[in-house]
């Protein structure tokens, strides 16, 4: 019980560093927000508003987040100098880091999709039906994401060429989660009822516990190295 207490006490320090360090370095969020801005704007001035299927509004909308998410998590280890790695290591468990970086990541990631929605919708128009839906889709989304990127981003910052590697190796393990959720809320901008999304709903929530969970069991085995 202590074990576990030490643990939970250790994950809410690491979220409270987390927070005072992006807090310290806004320019990394501002630059979030201004990616998220241009790229609305720019499909703004593209797509005539009047002429923009659901289904492109959908899809443009998710590669917006896709390529926000990579640049928001892929500084989650980078970011770190080697001597603070060392410093960590003497203090907690590589299953608490992760644990607490993937926990963060889910609230930036969360937060950019917020953002990014509203955003979106002022200039793109909205013609989301259930939203109760809809944000259930982000929720599990950016879980997604967080888990997957955070995982990836660990190992990128091994080497010389991180951002590179980070985009790399990203793409091919978030497609069918990016597929799945396109699906997803497809169901949900045509008002669809629950029961016919309720299997991408529990797919989704399968691949989020997959995803976590391979990123607590790997992570170790690259913290050693």
């Amino acid at each position: 019980m202590n074990k576990k207490t030490n643990a939970i006490s250790q994950i809410f320090t690491l979220l409270e560093k987390e927070f005072r360090l992006e807090w310290r370095q806004r320019i990394a969020l501002n630059s979030i927000l201004l990616y998220l801005a241009a790229t609305i704007f720019v499909c703004y001035l593209s797509f005539p508003l009047q002429k923009l299927p659901p289904l492109v509004w959908n899809a443009l909308f998710w590669i917006i987040i896709i390529f926000a998410s990579i640049n928001a998590i892929a500084k989650s280890f980078v970011q770190e100098s080697e001597g603070r790695y060392m410093y960590f290591y003497t203090l907690f468990k590589p299953e608490v880091l992760i644990i607490a970086k993937m926990i963060y990541n889910t609230f930036l990631m969360l937060l950019i999709s917020f953002l990014g929605i509203g955003g979106y919708i002022f200039v793109m128009g909205n013609p989301v039906q259930d939203w109760g839906l809809f944000l259930l889709i982000i929720l599990l989304g950016s879980i997604g994401l967080s888990a997957s990127l955070t995982l990836i981003s660990s190992i990128s910052a091994q080497t010389e060429n991180s951002s590179m590697l980070m985009a790399i190796l990203s793409f091919p393990i978030i497609l069918p989660l990016i597929l799945l959720l396109i699906d997803a809320s497809k169901n949900a901008i045509d008002g669809l009822a629950w029961s016919v999304s309720k299997d991408e709903i529990m797919l989704l929530v399968g691949m989020d516990l997959v995803l976590a969970a391979l990123a607590y069991i790997l992570f170790p085995f690259l913290w050693r190295s």
